[in-house]
């Protein structure tokens, strides 16, 4: 006797074939992303390598890259492509900030951020994502987060289930015991010590290796004390020259930049020696630090816009009355090293420490710069050509060039006339997709 089959029911079939239709409208659509063009017409373009305004220009997107620069009268444009009229505007490759804390809320500082959880933060950095990207910042570098919240804010982005720029992270960042990079704000009792606290050379190793393999790009330490921590001085060296040297070591091996938070002058001169890649904030630079990053190369990534903040409206966002009174202390110190190391000649790049102040306010940056001695051209190039560099990602961001990423954002006024115009950007696209359009469009 032969058994039946069991019968296919009209339930599966159905269910199977909308599954097929479902990847077939996927797939399509990717293949429509991949395969669209896009012709930005553009009546003033920044090229920021050449420092030059080039007038009546055209750039041809198709898919995620750019395929073409060139004059209106001079490039053809594809048939069948979308015509994004920015005559009227200039536009400029998107911008980067080489120093974020997508996950942390501008709000919540001292005691007030102790009621928050890792995973509330991650989520609260889906905001800060899309605000960032909205403000014209196309790709930013985390320098540290709990968690490893800006490893999975990373990914979604990257895997497309969230807006925001492209990411590098360092996960959470490095210091000795009591230092900057710890918790500081409980009593004893608690015996709660911050996960990115190392001591000593090896331990300082394995805590490198430990950010790797949970998904950090680039390793942050803290070098010396900072603003924000309790019961430390911002200009102390904390990390011994010996330490540094075993972080960058290792970092280097495993493929990782370092980027040190460093204050004071003595925490400076040391990272510089011990070969780190960038100085964070570099308050307290001295003739010497300068000399040293101009020597090696070091980048000096300075945040001369949140003293305004910090100051203005610390109290009500929690900072704490030790915190403030640091501020008061290095803040104008620190725009004024920013000039000395400008004329010195030390490469720079644009980083905000956004977090500290709400995220998508990046750019009020720029005018602290240009108050500090750089012309509005040189500001932008530290956003962009600049940032990239430090990031390592110079050959596929940081200038509208054909085969580059489309990240690219327009304003309308002249930025090089007035750097503040930054400050309301109208266009923003990001890897030939359009995220912001004006209102005309």
């Amino acid at each position: 006797m032969h058994k039946r089959r069991p019968s296919i029911s009209l339930l599966s079939l159905l269910a199977a074939s909308l599954a097929f239709t479902t990847l077939q409208a996927a797939n399509a659509a990717v293949d429509e992303k991949s395969t669209k063009t896009v012709a930005i017409k553009a009546g003033r373009l920044i090229d920021v390598e050449t420092a030059q305004v080039l007038s009546d220009q055209v750039i041809i997107v198709k898919g995620e890259h750019i395929i073409a620069v060139g004059s209106i009268k001079s490039t053809a444009i594809p048939a069948g492509a979308q015509i994004v009229d920015l005559s009227n505007a200039t536009v400029l490759p998107g911008l980067i900030d080489a120093h974020t804390h997508l996950t942390s809320n501008p709000h919540e500082h001292g005691y007030a951020g102790m009621g928050t959880s890792n995973i509330r933060a991650a989520l609260y950095g889906v905001r800060a994502a899309r605000d960032t990207l909205n403000a014209g910042f196309t790709a930013v570098r985390n320098v540290g987060a709990d968690g490893y919240g800006d490893v999975a804010l990373r990914d979604a982005i990257n895997d497309g289930d969230i807006v925001g720029p492209r990411m590098l992270v360092s996960a959470y960042a490095i210091g000795i015991m009591g230092g900057h990079c710890d918790n500081n704000l409980l009593p004893a009792d608690y015996n709660d010590v911050g996960k990115g606290v190392a001591d000593g050379p090896w331990a300082a190793r394995a805590k490198v290796r430990e950010m790797a393999k949970f998904g950090a790009d680039l390793i942050k330490i803290c070098a010396t004390g900072g603003v924000l921590s309790k019961g430390d001085a911002a200009g102390a060296q904390q990390y011994t020259l010996e330490e540094m040297q075993a972080i960058v070591s290792e970092a280097h091996k495993l493929g990782r930049k370092v980027a040190a938070h460093a204050h004071g002058a003595s925490g400076i001169n040391d990272a510089l020696r011990a070969g780190v890649d960038s100085i964070e904030h570099a308050s307290l630079i001295d003739a010497e630090g300068m000399r040293l990053a101009k020597e090696k190369g070091t980048w000096l990534v300075m945040d001369i816009y949140n003293d305004d903040y910090i100051l203005g409206e610390g109290e009500k966002a929690g900072f704490l009355p030790e915190s403030l009174a640091k501020e008061k202390e290095i803040g104008q110190l620190q725009r004024d090293n920013f000039r000395k190391a400008f004329e010195y000649g030390d490469k720079m790049a644009f980083g905000s420490d956004a977090g500290v102040y709400p995220h998508g306010d990046n750019a009020r940056q720029f005018f602290y710069m240009v108050k500090y001695g750089m012309t509005p051209m040189q500001a932008i190039q530290a956003a962009t050509i600049n940032a990239a560099d430090l990031l390592g990602w110079k050959k596929t961001i940081g200038s509208i060039k054909a085969g580059k990423f489309a990240d690219i954002i327009a304003v309308f006024g002249d930025p090089l006339r007035d750097v503040t115009t930054l400050t309301k950007v109208e266009f923003v696209m990001k890897g030939g997709e359009m995220v912001k359009v004006p209102a005309a469009q």
